[in-house]
């Protein structure tokens, strides 16, 4: 008996390969015979740099870098040798048949998570480290860079990358504005320097499809979950809008690509390596779907298994896990999903898919959220469980 076992991330509680790794356990206790295939999943957020790059025998390096509010920490990248990526997912990033790539994840340089949720302001947060694990990617050197974009901290358009990449902001005066985040962007006045030579093709996984300014762009949509007061909305976007434009003059850029879908996407980077480095947008759930094989496993299986923190209205729009579900259905296959939290939408939805696609929320009623975090382990296992028990007539 095969299952296939894809879950997410939990979001503040597991890592997709934890969630993996629990339900496996589960399983084996109720049929210690059975085959468990693991694939934990990624859409480009937490997660992306380690499952990509250990699902294709990659090297994972770490780095001190400067983080989102200019402290030091560590982060990881991946090198990937292109003949252990599968065929489908070379076609995505129009690799060529050997050579070298990296795998960065913004989430690991710029991530929202590493900062307490007091103190998550992106007026102050920067994308400097992110260009970082860039450059020393650049530098190995590799033949392409594939940047997972989600989780970030920053609202930055991609200046402090640009700037650790090689550009130069400058003041009324010509003298560098060494920190250019949202803080400082009143005395910026030019841009002068160039992006470093030795860069490779960038290609951006991403399934965002805002653009960058406006009701659906960056700032208005995501700048209050990474900390910014909604009194200081407008403010920020009247300062996004001025710098972007100052980046597309430098470029000799149409104004039009602040409209790119996906540029609105984790504080605008997209847009800033698409104006200065040419970077290239890929689909980020398909990529990963490609490189882990998922569709040739969903047909293999008997049972699946995917989840994530909260199975809602969002789930239903191109992320893993309801992508996991629709391929088990279209092969006519078993398929449960595991979540924190299910909504009467995600189950309305599984319901009008397949009535052997079901859905199950793991967390006790009545706990508190905290609570619920905190245990997410135990409950996990306990549901998987309960669940299987009466699917094998244990």
């Amino acid at each position: 008996m095969r299952f296939l076992i894809a879950f997410d991330k939990f979001k503040d509680s597991l890592e997709a390969e934890q969630a993996c790794s629990i339900a496996a356990s589960a399983i084996l206790k109720l049929n210690p015979e059975a085959e468990i295939i693991i694939k934990p999943l990624a859409d480009g957020g937490e997660g992306f740099c380690s499952i990509l790059t250990k699902a294709t025998d990659g090297t994972l390096i770490s780095e001190e870098i400067y983080g989102p509010q200019g402290e030091l920490q560590k982060a990881q990248w991946g090198i990937v040798g292109v003949e252990k990526i599968p065929l489908a997912a070379r076609k995505v990033m129009s690799l060529k048949e050997s050579g070298k790539v990296a795998v960065i994840e913004m989430a690991q340089a710029s991530g929202l998570e590493s900062i307490v949720a007091s103190k998550r302001d992106p007026w102050i947060a920067s994308t400097f480290g992110t260009g970082q694990l860039i450059e020393k990617a650049a530098k190995v050197p590799v033949d392409a860079i594939l940047l997972g974009l989600g989780g970030s901290a920053t609202n930055d358009i991609g200046l402090g990358a640009l700037a650790a990449l090689g550009l130069k902001f400058l003041d009324e005066t010509g003298t560098e504005v060494s920190d250019v985040s949202p803080r400082n962007w009143g005395k910026v006045n030019s841009i002068s320097g160039e992006i470093l030579d030795t860069l490779p093709p960038i290609y951006i996984a991403c399934d965002v499809s805002n653009p960058l300014l406006g009701e659906k762009g960056a700032t208005r949509v995501y700048g209050v979950q990474k900390g910014l007061l909604e009194a200081d909305v407008g403010k920020l976007e009247v300062s996004v809008e001025q710098l972007s434009g100052l980046l597309c003059d430098y470029f000799q850029e149409p104004m039009s690509s602040r409209e790119i879908a996906g540029c609105g996407a984790a504080g605008g980077i997209g847009f800033g390596l698409k104006i200065a480095t040419g970077a290239h947008f890929v689909p980020g759930f398909h990529l990963v779907k490609e490189w882990l094989n998922l569709e040739e496993e969903v047909e293999k299986a008997d049972f699946i298994i995917t989840g994530e923190g909260s199975f809602d209205s969002s789930s239903l729009y191109g992320k893993g896990p309801y992508s996991v579900v629709e391929m088990a259905v279209a092969n006519h296959k078993p398929v449960s999903v595991f979540a924190g939290r299910v909504t009467p939408e995600a189950v309305s939805a599984l319901a009008k898919q397949n009535s052997t696609a079901i859905a199950c929320q793991i967390s006790p009623k009545g706990l508190s959220l905290l609570d619920c975090l905190a245990g997410a382990s135990n409950f996990l296992e306990q549901k998987v469980l309960e669940t299987f028990k009466k699917k094998l007539h244990l």
